[in-house]
């Protein structure tokens, strides 16, 4: 037996902390080897098993395993073993198992393997490529698993022929999972007669499914999901009659499934979702005694649920949403008393639910929404006795004007979400609620409900989302409102919810006609009471909600002042009291709240200066409308308005100048009628205030008509005018709003020859901001680069300030990896580490080559856009200060952010730096790794922030834990995932000088998925 550097050399690699093979307890020349963990030797001490699974071992394998002819196991799997095996690895004449699995094995698996008594050949999850090993001369194979890597082309059935090609009796399990094969369904696989698991899932794999495959009658695993496979449903399918688990979801079958599942009567787990079934339901469905999991939404089925639950004892999943049923839910579906999940949502079900459902004693998540249900005081008696229910929705339900029961409702001990919104209910805010301790998420917007807002709805430990917007609720707002745990502390004892994987849709649009969800977890902790009767003062105490991110308080009777001390809401993005009567100034302290990012004061009765600094350069003028009395930022100077007292003096006189007014002859109406139309058609009729100039290729201006709009590096947009920028928008309609940028909202624009540009609105004082739009326009114009948004135009429009920028077609990477309603899922793992390249290009070329450089400020996810080849594109930059040195430590004093992004040192002093934006950075592509947000209220405690969350799990060696597994399901590329995390993890450092500098950054980022040491 060779020592341990004869067996394996130790080679540097990623990243730098490296244990080697003599690091391993007792491997040392002083003992025998046969005494060393992991190695077992024969009778004459020979080894014949070594059994290093994961032991964090980093080396690469050499070729001393050639002298090993009596090694009858080998198993090296979950480690970081990398580079090529050796060849002579797969020459041993005495090997039964060859484990090699989740590594970062690369290159060329040898197609002369001669091991001819194999048994066990498992190399999934490495970096394998080329086309896949068949090992035909291993009559003995059982189980061959080459899933999780590389391998292209087609996939070879000769793995089931045997010696002198005789079918192969031994072969049980086969694994492509998760590979670059294509083509069509491969045939020959029949000839492994005993074969029981078969896994092409994850592929690009198409066409219809072979005859062959019917023929497998030993088979009981058949994995088929996310490909491209189509065509009819083979009732053929009814020959698998072991089959135990069937997917094929994420595919393009068709047509309808075939009645023959009562052969198939060992089925538990049956996926056909997402797919283009239709018709109705096979009634063979019922005869599935053994059925656990029934996935098919996202179809098209069409007539009643006309499924015999009677058969189906054992189901605990029934997700028939997005389909097309109609009817009511079947009664004795409540014989189910395994059930735990229920989708029917978005359906066109009716009647009401059935009483029997109190006997599902395991149900956890229900989701009705979307239906046709009447009788709600039903619906809820009934769902109250269900003891394990933590969900429940029936959004868009009971629009036949009914009420929500005040009374005969005890039970939900356990729900944490009940959504009851848009569903016409009259009514008040039901008193049983009080008993539904453990609600973190209470939506009961868009109803009928009057009374007044109880006060025991500021008593729950959890709850940290409510929103009881759209109704007619009137009195004042309870001040137990500003005693909520969940919203005073970010350490409040929000913990886990059961049901945070589960799907709550989409978030809801301000017209109420989408009101679905998100999953839990990106719930943002929030108050929303807008479009009710509420009077009385905005509470003072709502000082203390420390970490809420929404309060919508707008379209109400408010009245009193705006408390200056809001500006200790250290976490609020959104705050809107408009259409209320509230009088006094704006307070200035609000210029605090950095995250603030949605502010509307309009309508109101408010007086004196708007505010300057902080968020408020950023805000439309929409957001102070309707107060006459304001002055300031984008409407008429304070310096032109009479003081308050002034005004107050002059309303009190209008009475005496009215009457006075009325006593004058009627000719001398006429003249100041006639004098006034005049005023009035000077005032109106004044042509729009446009740049007059028109910049050359070399950024030379020139004059030009009147309306032009002042371009930048583009010949094509030469003659664009104000008015074709003001009909590509509608003047600026709402529904062309696309995003929120650096300071003001962002618009879809069609010009007249199709291209599609994207406008940013600006507004604000000239004097104040108007220096920050030239600093921002100059500084644009001459930041060209491919992954940055490029600015080409500009025009002012009054006193409003127009950025026109590219298009962006698939939007941030914010909605792809948090908003997207089928989740991160549409992003795979090349197109997010070339997401991560460009974006780092595009900020290296604002650190270093604009002159003078440029800090961002505000790195987030979504700020970076994506075209539609999804290269990134960073944006919003445009509120960066401009400074001549790129490493200088105080480039300003001016420190904007959002939460969740702002490195820690930003706490500390007001200054933002190159290396702040180098921790923001680390923080996207913590994002891209683990699909999470920055912040998260539903996580349980240490994990709610994602940075110290990841950071605790890389120091307890989990890792893998924090992945996305969507991504990380492939294991072939692990390392290249492990490479980003530790490259985050720098760019996090605590210590702004530690963290790399953005030219490093590129060449790291640049080299994951080669074969070199990223990280020295």
């Amino acid at each position: 037996m060779h020592n341990t550097a004869t067996l394996m050399t130790t080679t540097p690699s990623f990243p730098s902390s490296n244990l080697c093979l003599s690091q391993i307890p007792r491997w040392n020349s002083t003992s025998h080897c046969c005494s060393w963990p992991g190695i077992s030797c024969n009778s004459m001490f020979r080894v014949s098993s070594i059994n290093l699974s994961n032991m964090s071992l980093k080396s690469s394998i050499t070729d001393s395993f050639a002298g090993l002819h009596h090694l009858a196991s080998l198993d090296l799997s979950s480690n970081s073993f990398t580079g090529p095996v050796p060849p002579s690895l797969f020459h041993l004449p005495s090997l039964l198992s060859l484990n090699l699995s989740v590594n970062f094995l690369s290159g060329h698996v040898p197609l002369d393997i001669s091991l001819p008594l194999l048994t066990v050949f498992n190399i999934s999850g490495n970096l394998f490529n080329g086309s896949h090993p068949v090992l035909t001369s291993s009559p003995n194979l059982q189980v061959f698993d080459v899933g999780y890597n590389f391998f292209s082309g087609r996939i070879n059935s000769s793995v089931c022929s045997g010696h002198n090609s005789s079918d192969n009796v031994n072969l049980r399990v086969l694994h492509f999972t998760m590979n670059l094969f294509s083509g069509e369904f491969p045939v020959g696989f029949s000839n492994c007669s005993r074969l029981e698991e078969l896994a092409l899932d994850m592929n690009s794999l198409s066409g219809n499914l072979p005859e062959d495959l019917f023929k497998m009658k030993s088979l009981k695993v058949l994995q088929l999901q996310e490909n491209q496979f189509s065509g009819l449903l083979s009732p053929k399918i009814s020959n698998l009659s072991q089959l135990v688990l069937f997917d094929i979801s994420f595919n393009g079958f068709f047509g309808s499934i075939p009645n023959v599942f009562d052969k198939l009567g060992k089925l538990e787990s049956f996926l056909a979702h997402s797919n283009g079934f239709g018709g109705a339901l096979p009634a063979s469905l019922s005869d599935l005694s053994s059925v656990q999991v029934l996935s098919l939404k996202n179809n098209s089925f069409v007539g009643e649920i006309n499924l015999d639950f009677t058969k189906m004892l054992k189901l605990s999943t029934l997700d028939l949403g997005s389909n097309e049923f109609s009817g009511v839910i079947p009664n004795n579906i409540s014989l189910c008393k395994q059930l735990k999940n229920l989708n029917l949502a978005r359906n066109n079900l009716s009647g009401s639910i059935p009483a029997s459902f109190r006997n599902l004693v395991s149900l956890s998540y229900v989701s009705l929404s979307n239906n046709s249900f009447v009788d709600v005081f039903s619906a809820l008696e009934v769902l109250q006795d269900c003891p394990n229910l933590t969900a429940l929705v029936l959004t868009m339900n009971f629009l036949g004007g009914e009420t929500l029961p005040l009374s005969g409702i005890n039970g939900f001990k356990k729900l944490e979400v009940l959504v009851i919104a848009n569903c016409d209910l009259f009514g008040v805010v039901p008193a049983w609620l009080a008993g539904c301790s453990s609600l973190k998420v209470l939506d009961l917007s868009w109803n009928r409900l009057g009374g007044t807002i109880p006060s025991w709805l500021g008593n729950f430990d959890s709850m940290f989302y409510m929103d009881l917007s759209n109704n007619s609720i009137g009195g004042e707002i309870p001040t137990s409102l500003t005693h909520m745990k969940a919203l005073i502390s970010r350490n409040a004892s929000v913990e886990r919810s059961g049901i945070q994987d589960f799907p709550f849709f989409v978030k809801k649009n301000k017209a109420g006609k989408g009101l679905q969800y998100n999953q839990i977890g990106n719930f943002p902790p929030s108050l929303i009471l807008c479009n009710n009767l509420l009077v009385g003062p905005v509470l003072l105490g709502f000082r203390k909600l420390k970490n809420l991110h929404v309060l919508d308080l707008g379209k109400n009777e408010l009245s009193g002042s705006i408390p200056g001390d809001l500006s200790e809401m250290s976490s609020l993005e959104t705050l809107d009291l408009s259409h209320n009567n509230l009088s006094g100034i704006i307070p200035s302290s609000l210029t605090k709240l950095n995250f603030l990012s949605n502010f509307n004061v309009a309508y109101n009765k408010l007086v004196g200066q708007i505010p300057v600094g902080g968020q408020f350069s950023t805000f439309p003028n929409s957001s102070f409308e309707g107060n006459v009395d304001l002055c300031g930022y984008n409407i008429p100077s304070c310096l032109s308005r009479d003081p308050p007292q002034a005004i107050a003096k002059s309303r009190k006189n209008k009475g005496v100048i009215v009457g006075m007014a009325l006593g004058i002859g009627l000719g001398t109406i006429i003249v100041l009628a006639i004098i006034y139309i005049a005023v009035s058609r000077t005032r109106y009729s004044r042509p729009v205030d446009c740049v007059t100039e028109v910049a050359d290729d070399n950024g030379h201006s020139e004059s030009a008509e009147h309306g032009l709009v002042l371009l930048f590096q583009n010949k094509d947009f030469k003659d664009m005018s104000i008015n074709a920028i003001l009909k590509s928008t509608n003047n600026f309609d709402q529904a062309n709003i696309i995003g929120c940028g650096g300071f003001g909202l962002v618009y879809k624009a069609t010009l007249p020859d199709g291209r599609k540009v994207a406008i940013k609105r600006l507004s604000g004082e000239i004097g104040q901001i108007d220096r920050e739009f030239q600093a921002e326009v100059e500084a644009l114009s001459r930041a060209q680069h491919r992954h940055l948004v490029l600015l080409q135009g500009y025009c002012r429009l009054e006193n409003d300030r127009l950025l026109i920028y590219s298009y962006m077609e698939n939007g941030s990477l914010d909605y792809w990896l948090h908003e997207k309603l089928e989740g991160s899922s549409s992003l795979d793992w090349n197109t997010r580490l070339r997401i991560a390249q460009g974006a780092a290009k595009g900020l290296a070329y604002l650190h270093l080559s604009c002159q003078p450089h440029i800090l961002h400020r505000d790195i987030k996810s979504s700020n970076i856009l994506l075209d539609e080849n999804f290269e990134a594109h960073l944006a919003d930059f445009g509120l960066a200060r401009l400074v001549l040195r790129p490493y200088d430590t105080h480039v300003t004093t001016d420190l904007v952010g959002t939460l969740g992004y702002i490195p820690p040192e930003y706490g500390q002093a007001s200054i933002a730096t190159f290396k702040g934006d180098i921790y923001s950075f680390g923080v996207v592509l913590l994002e891209l790794l683990t699909s999470r947000r920055p912040v998260d209220i539903c996580k349980p405690r240490g994990c709610r922030n994602l940075v110290s969350w990841v950071l605790v799990m890389k120091k307890e060696n989990r890792e893998a834990e924090v992945f996305d597994p969507f991504i990380s399901d492939n294991k072939s590329q692990y390392r290249q995932l492990m490479q980003m995390l530790d490259i985050a993890c720098l760019c996090l450092n605590e210590s702004p000088k530690l963290r790399p500098p953005i030219q490093q950054l590129v060449i790291w980022l640049d080299s994951i998925g080669l074969d070199t040491n990223l990280v020295t």
